[in-house]
């Protein structure tokens, strides 16, 4: 396959794979894979893990969203853990990784585009996200909710008040309390059954502070 052909192709794409480029030429798998890789070493491709590229930036007509890569570079997934808690605002860092839960064994990927690395829950809790759209192009990111159970349970110890203070979490209006007890009860977790109260009674100690001013 040239490259003016891939180019017409996938210009509209903001990735594509192997098998996507086999079924759109009808060439060979292992040709193709020769092809791509030597495109990829001159430039003109943008590895994003193997078998999967972004067109070079020359070429390409949609912008990679880096929260959609995310998705779809180890699926199945969503964005969670602490990405999501600062893309709600939860955290007041920035948080540059893009983490995510997948039912997949843990990886971490790294390209043009950034650092992306998957965590493990089982399957039963692999729930809670919904669709929002970043940088035009939809993408899984868990509800706030369940971006907290999230994080509670892969990190492990208690989630005691005094550590949900280290986070400096914020905007706790954004956390319905009932929804976070129904995601809780999910896990069928002692420890995270204990954090969900902490977290009740380190919201309600944050905010007296805050009425306070």
């Amino acid at each position: 396959m040239k490259l003016d052909e891939l180019i017409s192709a996938t210009r509209n794409l903001p990735y594509f794979d192997l098998a996507t480029i086999a079924q759109l030429s009808g060439e060979p798998r292992q040709s193709l894979r020769m092809q791509l890789s030597r495109l990829a070493k001159q430039g003109k491709l943008s590895p994003l893990r193997r078998g999967m590229y972004a067109l070079g930036e020359p070429y390409r007509k949609v912008e990679p969203s880096p929260a959609l890569l995310a998705n779809r570079i180890y699926a199945p997934s969503y964005l969670s853990f602490h990405w999501a808690l600062g893309y709600y605002d939860l955290i007041p860092e920035m948080v540059y990784m893009h983490t995510s839960a997948t039912t997949r064994g843990p990886r971490l990927f790294k390209n043009a585009f950034g650092r992306f690395q998957y965590r493990h829950i089982k399957t039963e809790c692999f729930t809670g996200y919904q669709t929002v759209e970043i940088d035009r192009q939809k993408v899984l990111v868990a509800e706030p909710e369940k971006a907290l159970l999230d994080l509670w349970h892969i990190e492990k110890g208690e989630w005691t008040e005094e550590r949900m203070a280290s986070m400096r979490f914020q905007n706790f209006e954004m956390v319905l309390l009932k929804k976070l007890n129904r995601y809780a009860e999910m896990f069928q977790s002692p420890r995270l059954a204990r954090a969900v109260r902490n977290w009740r009674a380190y919201v309600i100690e944050e905010m007296k502070g805050v009425k306070e001013l």
